[in-house]
């Protein structure tokens, strides 16, 4: 790439992204202009895919809505994003989840979810060690 429009690039590109990957299920704050008055909507889904990378990365949001599937692209860069948070993590095995559009109900949203209890059995027994006398 151009040395002069990767320096450009790179002023535009956010410092301070949530990180998020394909699979999570998160809600997307985003500024919306209505004449002269400006408020924040939320977007919440599941992330079916992230494409592209620098200036250009965008996210694709899916949700289910009153029974139909509605999907939103968001760049990441963008600055009518105001956050993005992450209600829950995944653990897929996939870059795209596209198959998730032929799926309805709980099938369109079952992603397997991490396993938190080994991690908070580890931060446990650390704890009790450390505070254990020697």
């Amino acid at each position: 790439m151009n040395p002069i429009i990767q320096a450009i690039s790179a002023a535009q590109v956010k410092k301070d992204t949530t990180p998020f990957k394909v699979g999570d299920g998160v809600r997307v704050h985003t500024k919306v202009r209505e004449g002269d008055k400006e408020r924040v909507q939320i977007f919440a889904g599941i992330v079916i895919a992230r494409k592209g990378h620098g200036i250009h990365e965008t996210f694709t949001v899916r949700r289910i809505s009153y029974g139909e599937g509605v999907e939103r692209v968001f760049p990441v860069n963008s600055p009518n994003i105001e956050q993005v948070e992450v209600e829950r993590e995944s653990e897929n095995m996939r870059a795209r989840l596209y198959y998730l559009r032929h799926r309805t109900g709980k099938a369109a949203v079952a992603i397997k979810e991490k396993d938190r209890a080994a991690q908070i059995h580890a931060q446990h027994v650390a704890a009790k060690r450390a505070a254990a006398p020697v």
